[in-house]
This record gives C-alpha cells, sequence and structure tokens, in this order.
C-alpha cells in the first residue's frame, strides 16, 4: 500500500556552477514536507565539481 502524506521528493541544483560555465551539474535528490514548507528550498551542500560549498536551489 502506498504511503500519504505530504513529504515529495525534490532536487536540489547549483547556483554558482550554472553561472561558472564549466561542464556538468551538481544536483542533490531530497524530500520535504509540502504542508510546512510550500516555498522552494535552499540549501548548502557540496558542489564536488567546484570542490567547495556552494547554494543549492529547488528546481522544478
Amino acid at each position: 500500500m502506498a504511503k500519504k502524506g505530504n513529504r515529495i521528493q525534490v532536487i536540489l541544483e547549483c547556483t554558482e556552477h550554472k553561472s561558472s560555465g564549466l561542464a556538468g551539474t551538481s544536483r542533490y535528490i531530497t524530500t520535504k514536507n509540502k504542508k510546512n514548507t510550500p516555498d522552494r528550498i535552499e540549501l548548502k551542500k557540496f558542489n564536488p565539481i567546484m570542490k567547495k560549498m556552494t547554494l543549492h536551489k529547488e528546481i522544478k
């Protein structure tokens, strides 16, 4: 039986990497509670291509 709830899977993509012009993308998959956080989330995550912590924003 499938779970019912407010938790959904979201994809986080690096914002600094897109503007740098380097090849590849840094993306993470996580879950969020849609009821508690209806807005798009922003988290600092490690970007292995740039080798530093960068800001990752939720994409659709």
